[in-house]
């Protein structure tokens, strides 16, 4: 299957394409286009041209194009579901899941249009400021350019692609290499919209292409960038004055209090560790459980992660299938082994069985190893055992990343510390680091990155900020 680029309303095919290969089976699924600068450059080109009209249209139109874009989802929920299990080896159960996130997050763009304001300026407040009248005005910014992952090929489009229309913005969107079909979907479905054509472009091809034309074109406003830390700080060193939005890396921690029901948390801590193979921003990576628990919850953790379903993403039983690829897979073995090597232990897993990189626990872990100190973005989870909440504190904090932790405790006194406590973007108290709705204010600290996303925080990014100020005098 040949597929083709969207551009100014059109599909396009480029003269180079790649196979793009199902992680599950290994087979060729289909044919995707590689731009080459120049095309990426007209894309960009064709989103400059659109911004009148774009910025033309009323809050009400531009949420009812949302609205329309939420729709269009809900009527084919199925298909996109499958797309990404396809192309990306999510459980069907956790695609449909994200789907409906998608939705969710289409509708809460609608939503944000209609309440872009900018605020009253108290002038005469300041001593010259008598008989001014003075406000603000949020405008749209111009061209985005959105870089987005593999690991929610639609909702963390979604996030880019929402607030952009919401604003009044254009975009040229470049999906990540392995899941491009979900971006061209989108594509599909948006072009059956209200949407002025060329105001949103999809562009497929290699990420240095692609990205270093939009990183470095005058006409890109701003550039939104959910992916690697190393590969986000090269986008902020290229930017210059653009407008950098970066959702970088993180290794999630969570503390577990003494007293706690166990029963209700196991569950949760299970789905935050291996959901999506792990390769979650927010997954489950650390575990700081106090010693009066610890045996209980190992052996309470293990049971229920034993109990995972590994099999075929497109099978509604999978709760495990494979990571996104092969060599990802090769590199979570080498860090188990280094981990092993270095004193941790292996409860479950650590190796790959018919394909799957199987769902693993470690204990005993010092903090210095890749396992702990580095994102895995892999089902491994690390648990250790703690004497003190502050303690636990200390190792959460003892990262160059910092998205959300988590805390788990009964104690009102313990959930307050740790709240202002934890060096992170969002502190979880009663639930795991991974939790996630998408109206919320999302986004790290250190090497996790720059500005929040969801939905109202996201549109901040994508506008300017303009004063007016009358004269009476």
């Amino acid at each position: 299957m040949n597929k083709q680029y969207y551009i100014n309303g059109e599909w396009k095919s480029s003269e180079k394409t790649a196979e793009l290969k199902s992680p599950h089976t290994k087979e060729v699924i289909a044919h995707i286009p590689q731009a080459t600068r120049e095309e990426v450059e007209q894309a960009i080109e064709v989103a400059d041209s659109a911004k009148k009209q774009m910025a033309e249209l009323t809050a009400y139109e531009r949420a009812a194009i949302l609205e329309h874009i939420a729709q269009l989802f809900a009527d084919n929920r199925q298909k996109a579901a499958e797309i990404i299990s396809l192309e990306a080896a999510k459980p069907i159960k956790y695609a449909l899941g994200e789907i409906d996130r998608t939705i969710e997050t289409y509708k809460f763009a609608a939503e944000e249009a209609k309440r872009l304001t900018g605020e009253m300026i108290p002038m005469d407040a300041a001593k010259n400021g008598a008989n001014r009248f003075g406000y603000t005005i949020e405008q749209p910014i111009g061209v985005i350019g959105a870089i987005t992952p593999f690991n929610f090929p639609q909702n963390l489009v979604a996030h880019k692609v929402g607030p952009a229309i919401a604003a009044g913005n254009t975009i040229v969107l470049k999906p990540a290499s392995q899941t491009p079909l979900s971006a061209l979907f989108l594509a599909e479905l948006v072009n059956q919209t209200a949407l002025p054509k060329g105001t949103f472009n999809v562009i497929t091809g290699s990420g240095k292409t692609v990205g270093d034309a939009l990183v470095e074109s005058d006409k890109v406003k701003i550039i939104t960038f959910t992916g690697s830390p190393a590969v986000g700080i090269g986008i902020r060193n290229k930017a210059g004055l653009k407008k950098v939005a970066l959702e970088l890396g993180s290794n999630a921690g969570l503390i577990i209090d003494k007293g706690v029901d166990l029963a209700q948390i196991v569950p949760k801590c299970v789905m935050g560790a291996f959901s999506n193979q792990g390769q979650v921003c927010i997954s489950l990576q650390r575990t700081y459980v106090m010693e009066e628990l610890f045996d209980e919850f190992i052996e309470q953790f293990t049971t229920a992660t034993k109990e995972l379903v590994i099999g075929s993403p497109l099978e509604e039983t999978t709760d495990v299938s494979a990571m996104i690829h092969p060599g990802e897979q090769d590199r979570a073995v080498d860090w188990v082994q280094e981990a092993v090597q270095n004193g941790a232990e292996i409860v479950t897993g650590g190796t790959i069985e018919n394909g799957v990189f199987m769902p693993t626990i470690l204990t005993n872990v010092s903090s210095t190893l890749k396992v702990s100190c580095q994102e895995v973005f892999a089902p491994i989870v690390v648990v250790n055992r703690i004497s003190s909440v502050e303690e636990g504190i200390e190792a959460i904090n003892d990262s160059n990343y910092g998205i959300q932790a988590g805390i788990f405790t009964n104690d009102i006194q313990t959930a307050f510390l740790a709240s202002k406590q934890l060096e992170v973007g969002g502190v979880m108290i009663n639930d795991i680091p991974t939790y996630r709705v998408d109206q919320m204010p999302y986004g790290g600290v250190k090497e996790s990155g720059t500005g929040k996303e969801g939905l109202k925080y996201a549109i901040h990014e994508m506008t300017e900020t303009k004063l007016v100020v009358w004269n009476h005098n």
